[in-house]
């Protein structure tokens, strides 16, 4: 990689992350009639706003908090809990983003869970589940040994990124998925690149190079935060800090 200090690119990712989810949200409301809670497609507008801000932008801000030069001096706990709840409340938009498809399919009366787009994003938001309660019974409760701790840090680390590409990939499929449904039947064909198409497609991009940006910074070792067998780097969640 181009040696670029972390503190201008982090900025710049996030940038590009609240781009991405300025452009879903100015899809859903320019084009796609806007947000509602009413049961209708404007009830579904809320699940992609709500799947790239939470399983994709805030999910990657939490991945590249231990990467903050600020992380790697002092204790660690305040740096596990901003991890923890940056992932948390990540997980809390994504369930009220599937809450919001499952509410339109069902009062439209369209099948759930039949589409590859489906399978992956509920699989993705499976795994994400288990990572993120692994994660805070390993390094967050005090009962955890150190070397259950060691033996599935490398573990942790490798699935944060499987679930960030996962979550690109699921965004990606239903931005593309969505607009094969809805570009047609009066509206200009998909295969004519009307606005929204070219709009829309270029929004998935974006939300790629995100992603692969995001794990680019995870893979840098000299944005990793140096291994500490202090015990600073163990201390339990609830615990006194010194």
């Amino acid at each position: 990689m181009l040696d670029v200090p972390f503190l201008p690119f982090c900025a710049f990712l996030g940038t590009l992350g609240l781009l991405c989810v300025a452009m879903v949200g100015s899809w859903c409301q320019h084009w796609r009639g806007g947000f509602s809670l009413d049961g209708s497609s404007r009830t579904f507008n809320w699940h992609p706003v709500l799947m790239v801000t939470g399983l994709v932008v805030l999910y990657g801000a939490a991945a590249l908090v231990y990467r903050i030069p600020n992380t790697w001096n002092g204790p660690k706990l305040p740096w596990k809990v901003l991890h923890s709840s940056l992932a948390l409340g990540a997980f809390v938009l994504t369930v009220l983003g599937l809450a919001a498809v499952f509410r339109f399919h069902n009062s439209q009366g369209t099948p759930n869970m039949y589409s590859l787009h489906s399978w992956m994003g509920l699989a993705t938001v499976l795994l994400f589940s288990c990572q993120w309660a692994a994660g805070f019974g390993a390094f967050l409760l005090p009962w955890a040994p150190a070397w259950l701790r060691a033996l599935y840090k490398p573990i942790h680390v490798f699935f944060g990124s499987t679930i960030l590409m996962l979550s690109v990939a699921s965004c990606a499929s239903g931005i593309n998925e969505k607009l094969f449904f809805s570009l047609k039947n009066g509206t200009m064909d998909y295969k004519l690149l009307p606005a929204e198409a070219v709009f829309a497609n270029t929004m998935g991009l974006l939300i790629l190079i995100f992603g692969v940006l995001v794990v680019a910074a995870l893979a840098r070792p000299s944005w990793k935060r140096p291994d500490s067998d202090s015990p600073d780097s163990r201390q339990p969640l609830l615990s006194a800090e010194r």
